[in-house]
């Protein structure tokens, strides 16, 4: 099975140290060399340099578009969750609701849990919203960590120390939004408020990210 990457350095790092079986072949994009005959592709930089494999229509492509649901892409795209630190979690998001009907559809999602078996990863199928399931979860509570620390209630190294003692978390919240990105925790944020008040964005974090 050959497979196509386009990843930053850190990506990159994230999805090889899942492990590659030795009868899977890996090519890391360079370039923007034109690789056709591949059976699966991987878009980890989709949401910050759009589509990469556009002359894809015939299999999988998995996206890293967390924000992003189903309907606003090609229907041969699998959304998947690999923003920085969740690829290296033991199961990988991978949406599976509201796809399209007939070959573009159910069987691209049959050929990319093929592909995803023959790489020996651990998947969960979750809701096509915009966020997912695990992304929701660490938006919000960046945002609560952002209402704190407008209220002054503490710093931002003590709300991390805290959060990781109190609940076992592998990273605090601003050290989430430090690795992920505080621009895509704002723009999901943003896109899940305009459905539900509770994502509204906390003003200090709007006023760092620069958007006021």
């Amino acid at each position: 099975m050959q497979i196509v990457v386009k990843a930053n350095a850190t990506q990159k790092e994230e999805f090889l140290s899942k492990g590659v079986p030795e009868d899977v072949l890996v090519n890391f994009l360079v370039d923007e060399e034109i690789i056709a005959d591949a059976d699966a592709y991987f878009d980890l930089c989709f949401e910050e340099d759009g589509a990469a494999f556009g002359h894809i229509t015939n299999k999988p492509v998995f996206v890293n578009a967390v924000i992003m649901t189903s309907k606003e892409l090609p229907e041969n795209y699998i959304r998947i969750n690999a923003w920085n630190g969740f690829l290296k979690r033991d199961l990988v998001e991978l949406v599976a609701t509201d796809l399209p009907v007939g070959r573009q559809g159910a069987q691209i999602l049959a050929d990319g849990i093929t592909v995803l078996h023959e790489l020996n990863w651990k998947y969960q199928l979750v809701p096509d919203v915009p966020g997912m399931i695990a992304a929701r979860v660490i938006a919000m509570i960046v945002n609560e960590a952002y209402y704190g620390l407008g209220d002054e209630i503490s710093s931002k190294k003590d709300i991390d120390i805290a959060m990781k003692l109190g609940t076992n978390y592998p990273f605090g919240p601003f050290e989430w939004s430090e690795k992920i990105g505080l621009k895509k925790i704002y723009a999901l944020l943003k896109k899940l408020s305009e459905k539900d008040n509770r994502y509204t964005v906390a003003p200090a974090l709007e006023k760092e990210t620069g958007t006021t």
